[in-house]
């Protein structure tokens, strides 16, 4: 579902100070607001999902939570329009969400199904779909500042009104690559969102033990571009401030970066037993902070029922019960689909082929099962 359609195209110069910008419309509907929540009620129960088939080992290959994230990642994304490019972490599902990912897409890439979007050939999100508006991840964190840095540049050479939103973490700030891309980015005044999930820790180690900077907005500062600091457990707060960020980009004002203040309840994977956390430090947040209880308390603050609510949580919970039983339905992939897209057209190509030939040392070392799907005769010695 589509974010909303407001924003403004006028151009403007460089910004005099690292601030946002304080004239910009933020106000949402009364069915835009309602859609946040969808959003992430929809993430939050299309995890659980995941945790359930990940603890029947239906799951191939670890599973990333966002539990206690959901409002950075839904209200950061929903600040973008049809066009502009996002481009999301392991625990950025509810962007993807956003951005017109399904739920099936999503169970069918961590099943590893034939018919994923990646024919079972990647892990958990590690899939994009540029005309929806999110490109494929990768693992190191960090690496996708230069990358979107150059895809938003694009934007700007073709004249476009185009923005791009990259997401890193606390300990993504520390690397090369964060830096190289945002000063690239600084410079060339592209159109690009640097959003900084500041969760508290990179994966075990916390942000006091990886930067001195006490303040991770502050080094917008360095790059000589705008900084704002936003309660990242708040879905409206997140929202607004991107929208800041995101119309002041499409003015042609160049990039910015938002710190959104969350944590992160759940280990780096599902299998992080998270010894490296405070006793009793994620169950405080999720007793005081948790972003989807503070937000059904804001709506229902603003008139909204607990039938309305009910309406929305039935939804959610019929799409992804319909999703895994689509998920549960598709079967693997076939070995040779590997090849797709790899090798030139048609995408078959024999088995072990590099082998023919060499029959001597091989028949008499190896079992005929060694040798992969197809029937090969082998004639022993011995």
């Amino acid at each position: 579902m589509a974010a909303p359609r407001s924003a403004s195209t006028r151009s403007g110069g460089r910004a005099a100070a690292p601030q946002s910008t304080g004239d910009v419309e933020t106000s949402l509907t009364r069915a835009q607001r309602l859609e946040l929540y969808y959003f992430m009620r929809l993430t939050r129960s299309l995890e659980e999902r995941l945790v359930n088939l990940y603890r029947q080992t239906k799951v191939v290959g670890g599973l990333f939570r966002s539990l206690g994230q959901e409002a950075d990642s839904v209200g950061s994304a929903y600040a973008l329009r049809d066009g502009d490019i996002l481009s999301p972490l392991i625990r950025n599902l509810g962007s993807m969400l956003v951005k017109g990912a399904s739920p099936v897409e999503i169970l069918k890439q961590y099943m590893a199904r034939g018919d994923s979007p990646t024919r079972g050939r990647e892990l958990n999100i590690h899939f994009g779909d540029t005309v929806r508006g999110f490109i494929g991840q990768i693992s190191p964190l960090g690496d996708m500042v230069p990358v979107m840095a150059g895809v938003t540049l694009t934007f700007k050479m073709r004249g476009e009104t185009r923005v791009g939103l990259v997401y890193v973490g606390d300990g993504a700030t520390s690397t090369g690559a964060f830096h190289e891309g945002m000063n690239f980015a600084a410079v060339q005044r592209c159109p690009l969102v640097v959003i900084i999930e500041n969760n508290g820790y990179a994966y075990s180690t916390p942000t006091s033990k990886q930067t001195a900077a006490a303040r991770l907005v502050d080094k917008a500062i360095g790059y000589g571009v705008p900084g704002e600091r936003a309660d990242g457990n708040d879905v409206i707060a997140t929202y607004e401030a991107t929208k800041r960020a995101v119309v002041r980009a499409r003015r042609g004002e160049g990039a910015s970066i938002v710190e959104l203040m969350t944590y992160r309840r759940k280990g780096h994977a599902e299998h992080d037993n998270q010894s490296y956390v405070p006793e009793g430090e994620g169950e405080r947040w999720a007793r005081e902070n948790d972003p989807i209880d503070r937000y059904v308390a804001r709506l229902g603050a603003e008139g909204v029922t607990s039938a309305e609510l009910g309406e929305i949580d039935a939804r959610v919970q019929r799409e992804i019960d319909l999703a895994t039983d689509a998920a549960e339905a598709s079967g693997a992939p076939e070995p040779l689909d590997a090849l797709v897209g790899i090798y030139a057209v048609p995408a078959v190509e024999k088995p072990l082929w590099f082998r023919e030939g060499r029959g001597a040392a091989v028949a008499v070392n190896e079992r005929p099962q060694g040798w992969g799907t197809f029937d090969v005769p082998v004639t022993r010695t011995d």
